[in-house]
């Protein structure tokens, strides 16, 4: 943590974002019934990249922390998008 500082999150937060995850846990599981082609892919992507934003943020504390471990953490989910549009782009060629 920042100049070791701790930071107490609220249950009702917590609690929030445990639902937030689980609506979109099923949402995630509700997709696969839908036909959406090459976008099923992307949009299980999408959000599984919401889901570990929420629990970056708020069960790891990582909005709390230094502005150089947010841009190390961001570093790697670009990193993360790269490799996935280059895997996307690779596949859309075979």
């Amino acid at each position: 943590m920042a100049n070791n500082i701790s930071h107490i999150t609220e249950y009702k937060v917590l609690a929030r974002v445990l639902l937030v995850l689980m609506f979109l846990t099923f949402t995630t599981i509700a997709i696969t019934s839908f036909d959406l082609k090459a976008f099923s892919v992307t949009v299980a992507l999408l959000i599984a990249g919401t889901k570990a934003f929420l629990v970056l943020s708020y069960f790891m504390h990582l909005k709390h922390e230094s502005v150089l471990l947010r841009i190390l953490v961001a570093m790697v989910f670009v990193l993360f998008a790269i490799i996935v549009l280059i895997t996307f782009i690779d596949y859309a060629y075979r």
